[in-house]
């Protein structure tokens, strides 16, 4: 739990964001790279920077846990 000094992140890292939902940095990328994990490119090439919403995260972690379950979310 953050400190009353530490803000809660608004996205996170591929490390980061992989760690947070479980997978591995390899599968986060396989997932972002077919289109099934939303995330925000900013800057080009190989010097941009990939960030993960964590709202946009527990959302796409909502809807697919329903799928998982059988529901219709």
């Amino acid at each position: 739990m953050p400190s009353p000094n530490e803000q809660t992140p608004l996205a996170l890292r591929p490390r980061e964001a992989a760690k947070s939902l479980g997978i591995s940095p390899r599968h986060l990328w396989q997932l972002t790279r077919d289109g099934l994990i939303p995330c925000v490119r900013l800057g080009r090439g190989k010097r941009g920077a990939m960030l993960y919403p964590v709202s946009t995260l527990q959302s796409w972690l909502e809807q697919n846990a329903g799928v998982a379950k059988g529901g219709d979310r």
